[in-house]
């Protein structure tokens, strides 16, 4: 039975291109997913591959903002369901494949979480389930006029539950729910309003438009944006007094960072700052959540 579903996976047409593509502009890596004949679908070869590029950015010092866009009209249609499908006559009927590829993807999307670069969704086209789910994930989204964001599970039998995990944060819960429960297609704007990307722009100007975002981000101190980053997210979910301890804690050590000496230094002398290695600048210690 595994077998048959092993053949059926190998009879799918293979790109010659790698399911990534990885190129860089001054400190901005871009990651384009380049399966468009698949709808770069969020297969296990897709999921391997931008694993590998997100890891291979977070260890690149010279990077410091993360892109990640896609080739085609089509963002990405979320998991590859012929792949999935082709593991049913599993002995188990896919069970432990349908695990495993549950427990990749949301490492993967746990990994742009806690990625020590931001990362930006350039949206041109549609996003679909897992596919936006990944956009979801990202730090900051840039959407085209023609982009479009659905969780349509429900329209097959298969509600989005591990995009709700991404979608639930990103969006008031009100309008997480309103898609994951009718499967209606979100035009971009509607996205922009209720808060899943943060801005739409003309589709001939979102390359041009996402590049001026990213390398604003890029020209901060990196490693005051990578402890910012990791702050946001760890204080999100505590109560609010221990979010302000955390946080104080937080702008205390930030305050004998080499950049923040730098950086208020510039602003008085009225000059542009010389920011540090981030190497040099990290937290001696974590503040811990007592009490």
């Amino acid at each position: 039975m595994a077998a048959q579903g092993a053949e059926a996976r190998q009879s799918e047409p293979v790109s010659a291109a790698p399911p990534v593509i990885a190129s860089a502009s001054g400190g901005v890596r871009r990651l384009t997913l380049s399966r468009p004949e698949r709808r770069n679908s969020l297969s296990e070869a897709m999921m391997a591959a931008l694993a590998e590029a997100l890891a291979a950015a977070a260890a690149d010092r010279a990077v410091r903002v993360v892109v990640i866009a896609a080739e085609g009209n089509v963002f990405s249609a979320g998991h590859d369901l012929k792949e999935l499908s082709a593991r049913r006559g599993d002995a188990d009927r896919g069970r432990a494949y349908f695990a495993e590829i549950m427990g990749r993807c949301s490492r993967l999307m746990q990994a742009i979480v806690a990625h020590p670069k931001p990362v930006i969704a350039e949206v041109a086209g549609v996003a679909t389930a897992a596919g936006c789910q990944l956009v979801a994930s990202c730090d900051l989204a840039m959407a085209g006029e023609g982009a479009r964001f659905q969780t349509p599970g429900v329209h097959i039998g298969l509600f989005c539950s591990t995009p709700m995990v991404a979608l639930s944060r990103a969006v008031s819960r009100k309008h997480a729910l309103e898609m994951l429960l009718t499967g209606d297609m979100l035009p971009a704007q509607r996205a922009a309003e209720i808060g899943l990307v943060n801005k739409v722009v003309p589709a001939a100007d979102l390359t041009t438009e996402t590049m001026v975002l990213a390398e604003r981000i890029a020209s901060k101190s990196p490693a005051v944006v990578k402890v910012g980053k990791e702050l946001f997210q760890r204080q999100l979910d505590l109560p609010l007094a221990d979010a302000y301890r955390l946080a104080s804690e937080a702008m205390v050590e930030n305050m004998l960072y080499r950049d923040a000496e730098e950086g208020i230094d510039a602003f008085l002398e009225k000059r542009e700052p010389n920011w540090q290695d981030a190497d040099n600048a990290e937290f001696v210690s974590r503040p811990a959540i007592t009490g």
